[in-house]
């Protein structure tokens, strides 16, 4: 997948914005504040429909404007797509593909597949297990639709049983028939959900080593684990079992906490290194190294599950890694055949002194 052209208007702090891509490499280079990280946000709004940067579709739309829209033409094989999505600060946010529009969010994610590297990568490590739950699920969904569409279902019966016992709660009733009918959609979504991720983790995690070990000389052992609530007891010829016994068990507590205390909603990723969380022993050049391998390991895994190239988002990378190691990186990428690229920097010298030695091809746009 290549986006050839890229049109913004009213996007963040860009009035208008229009771009003609290299297949390869595209630098957004500029001083701090001139909108390069937006540009970037605004190729994974095409990915995902969504902010990277978790703001609100509304607070997209430049000020005292009354929409913003993305516009772009990507080469899918041997067509040409046209996208375009648009945002009224009046309705909802509109994706349309060659003019037609999705019925729903979920059947565009995996269309164009993407995988950002910024410096907002280390609250992977230091944030609670929130943020990784959301990276894994936007791992994955963009490799298997029928994932988000359980996963979709899952959050929407959570919440609907988290509802009900707070109902109880605050009217001093409870009625253990009414909270039994949650127990058959949240199991067998969340099983299901549960045994994606296993295996998607299992695949992950040898792709995950080998790149560290490229990138940092592989003097330790990094590894992914998953931890769920639902490997206690899991009985693959009864893998609902676990999950409905979770529920029983737990009940009471629910009841008194007012929100469902087990579940594949608490899930976790741990980011080990010699057995040891990296959060705890790992330097800030290890951490750096396990992250920029992880993301890579995500590239490199939906490439294969998709059959798709995601593009390849670097976002101030010069921030997190020295001269030596950016060239290292970019010419890594070149090498294992990952696609197009961005990258955005403040220093136009050093931007064009690293990736034209890798690719005289390279497109560098002046913010």
């Amino acid at each position: 997948m290549i986006i050839n052209k890229l049109s913004l208007y009213n996007f963040k702090n860009h009035s208008e914005k229009k771009f003609e891509f290299s297949p390869q490499i595209n630098c957004f280079v500029g001083n701090n504040g001139v909108g390069k990280t937006n540009i970037l946000d605004a190729l994974h709004y095409l990915s995902v429909g969504k902010s990277f940067l978790g703001n609100t579709d509304v607070n997209n739309i430049k000020r005292d404007e009354d929409f913003f829209t993305i516009d772009a033409e990507i080469q899918n094989d041997d067509s040409e797509d046209i996208l375009k999505i648009s945002q009224p600060k009046e309705s909802k946010k509109i994706i349309k593909k060659n003019d037609k529009s999705y019925d729903r969010m979920a059947d565009h994610i995996g269309y164009l597949p993407s995988v950002m590297i910024s410096p907002y990568d280390s609250n992977l490590i230091s944030d609670s297990g929130e943020s990784r739950r959301k990276f894994l699920d936007s791992m994955i969904s963009q490799t298997n639709s029928e994932y988000l569409f359980d996963l979709i279902q899952y959050q929407k019966t959570i919440q609907q049983r988290n509802a009900l016992l707070k109902y109880f709660a605050k009217n001093r009733v409870f009625d253990k028939d009414s909270l039994d009918i949650y127990d058959d959609p949240i199991t067998r979504s969340g099983t299901k959900i549960f045994e994606k991720r296993k295996e998607f983790v299992s695949q992950l995690n040898p792709i995950v080593q080998n790149f560290y070990n490229i990138i940092s000389g592989g003097k330790e052992t990094v590894s992914v684990i998953y931890e769920s609530h639902l490997f206690d007891g899991f009985d693959p010829a009864q893998p609902d079992k676990v999950f409905r016994d979770l529920l029983k068990n737990n009940m009471e507590r629910d009841r008194m906490l007012t929100y469902t205390s087990k579940g594949i909603h608490k899930d976790d990723l741990l980011f080990d290194m010699d057995s040891i969380l990296i959060k705890k022993i790992g330097s800030q050049g290890q951490q750096k190294s396990f992250l920029i391998a992880l993301k890579l390991a995500q590239m490199s895994l939906v490439k294969e599950l998709t059959g798709k190239t995601p593009i390849l988002l670097l976002d101030d990378i010069f921030d997190k890694l020295d001269d030596h190691r950016v060239s290292q990186l970019i010419e890594l990428v070149n090498q294992e055949n990952f696609g197009q690229i961005f990258i955005t920097d403040t220093h136009r010298e050093r931007t064009e002194s690293v990736v034209k030695k890798i690719n005289e091809e390279s497109i560098i746009f002046e913010i």
